[in-house]
């Protein structure tokens, strides 16, 4: 197997495999090629940005994991060309046997609300969202192209206590404003470790050009999760401001979750990849973890 993106998400991938497979990761930082070995992971130095270095990456792996996040800065700011090169690189020699890509939520933009399956109509409002869409095309067209089963997931908001920032204690502790309940937006969540193994389901029983949702069951406006949060870790609430409050008081970043809400559907993951949930919710995942 090869991880393309090998952060967080991508150790957890591969502590989950069995110790027979051996499991290949790109790196561009040469610091962290002890870190990998000692997760018994086999490390490749490349870089995604400078496709010249990814002509070794060819016929290594049987299934390929990709992770990587397109380049925050681009002259060409829709597309994604770390994603197009690593394509590139795949089709020299011969093809892997499933491939998965991580996307995001995000490219749908905001729903109002509404329950979201994977059918939907892409509206993404942001660079980040329309650089996710540009990628998505190109693994479609890949799987397409060379008859490699190509498995999109989208992805929302992650986390797990072992996760850096991982937890909204961080945002509970600052103190950081919430909506208003009138004001308020849906937001979805998957634990780090469930993302993992939904990686795994789709490498192996996901249906070729085919997208999936990878979120919890929960249902939750923003400020109500935050409520949850801290009434688990015994922390004030966090202070409820009206939407035009928070546009002169956050940050842009922050802003932009707090500007698109939607309810995803997650059936076909149940279904299809026939994913269980160790965590259904996050009341479940944030309870494991509270202390």
């Amino acid at each position: 197997m090869l991880i393309i993106g090998c952060g967080d998400v991508g150790l957890r991938v591969a502590r989950q495999l069995p110790a027979r497979l051996k499991v290949l990761a790109l790196t561009s930082s040469p610091e962290r090629l002890p870190a990998l070995r000692q997760a018994g992971i086999t490390p490749l130095q490349g870089n995604l940005d400078a496709p010249a270095t990814l002509r070794r990456l060819a016929g290594l792996a049987t299934r390929v994991v990709h992770l990587a996040p397109p380049p925050s800065h681009n002259p060409n700011w829709q597309d994604d060309p770390r994603t197009l090169a690593l394509l590139r690189a795949l089709r020299l020699r011969s093809l892997p046997l499933s491939l998965v890509y991580g996307s995001t939520s995000g490219v749908y933009g905001d729903c109002g609300g509404a329950q979201v399956n994977e059918t939907r109509g892409l509206r993404p409002n942001t660079p980040r969202a329309h650089r996710r869409v540009h990628a998505e095309n190109q693994v479609r067209l890949f799987g397409r192209a060379t008859a490699t089963p190509a498995h999109i997931l989208r992805i929302p908001g992650i986390y797990a206590a072992d996760r850096e920032g991982g937890t909204p204690r961080g945002r509970l502790l600052k103190g950081t404003p919430v909506l208003r309940p009138e004001d308020d937006v849906y937001t979805n969540h998957i634990h780090a470790d469930d993302l993992a193994r939904a990686c795994l389901a789709a490498l192996w029983r996901g249906k070729p050009q085919r997208i999936s949702h990878v979120c919890d069951d929960t249902q939750l406006l923003m400020g109500d999760y935050f409520d949850l949060a801290a009434d688990l870790y015994r922390l004030p609430r966090p202070p409820r401001v009206a939407r035009s409050t928070a546009n002169q008081q956050l940050p842009l970043m922050l802003l932009s979750f707090m500007g698109e809400s939607r309810r995803l559907d997650n059936q076909r993951m149940k279904k299809e990849l026939r994913l269980g949930l160790r965590y259904p919710t996050v009341s479940d995942g944030l309870s494991a973890v509270k202390s």
